[in-house]
């Protein structure tokens, strides 16, 4: 797959006749960095296990995926996502270990749109704004079940451990391409969604969730 020269200072972990893994990592100003293990396959496909904590039961995330894990939102992940190389993070867009990604764009496995923006709550106790995504059905129950709470207060946060005294997160700066407000859209149906299969769940009585059963019922 690659050279003695391509893995060159490169921390190793398994070479198989299809894949070479490799420590990798991902950085966040919040959490720090996030180490994890790169499996890099000659079809293009990469797979990442993440090992952010000792038994973190995320597995055969995609690079894109792994990038948000680890509290990245930049959605640039060639950057973001580093090896070490003779002791020194690399991002892995300066390394050779994207060549078959790259040259294989048919078989590499790509994000999936998102459908849902990103939302934030209001702790009752402190007043500031958390935010919640909502890019997988776990993430939009955590944003439901939250919303649903009247005393919601930063220490309820189920995907960290966040408490009052965590500084406030900003907003995205980037308009909404439907409704094109700036610098964040106020709602409009190109980013709100009023009911579907990722944000509706059928064993919650709220009313969102009722009429959504109620319409897509055979």
């Amino acid at each position: 797959m690659f050279s003695e020269e391509e893995l060159q200072g490169i921390s190793v972990l398994q070479r198989g006749d299809d894949y070479v893994e490799v420590v990798c990592g991902c950085t966040s100003r919040r959490h720090g960095d996030a180490g994890a293990r790169l499996r890099i396959f000659n079809s293009g496909e990469l797979k990442i296990a993440c090992e952010c904590y000792p038994g973190c039961p995320e597995d055969n995330l995609t690079p894109f995926a792994f990038e948000k894990h680890a509290g990245k939102e930049t959605c640039r992940w060639k950057n973001n996502i580093w090896i070490f190389i003779d002791g020194y993070k690399v991002p892995l867009i300066k390394t050779a270990l994207l060549k078959f990604y790259n040259m294989s764009p048919k078989h590499a496995k790509r994000p999936h749109k998102f459908v849902h923006r990103d939302e934030f709550i209001k702790c009752t106790k402190c007043d500031k704004r958390r935010r919640f995504y909502r890019r997988s059905k776990k993430e939009c129950r955590s944003y439901h079940d939250a919303l649903a709470n009247a005393n919601f207060k930063c220490s309820d946060i189920p995907f960290d451990k966040f408490s009052c005294d965590d500084a406030e997160e900003r907003a995205s700066r980037s308009a909404c391409k439907g409704c094109l407000r700036s610098p964040t859209c106020g709602g409009c149906t190109s980013c709100v969604c009023f009911g579907c299969e990722l944000c509706c769940f059928s064993d919650c009585d709220c009313q969102t969730c009722i009429d959504f059963r109620k319409n897509t019922k055979v």
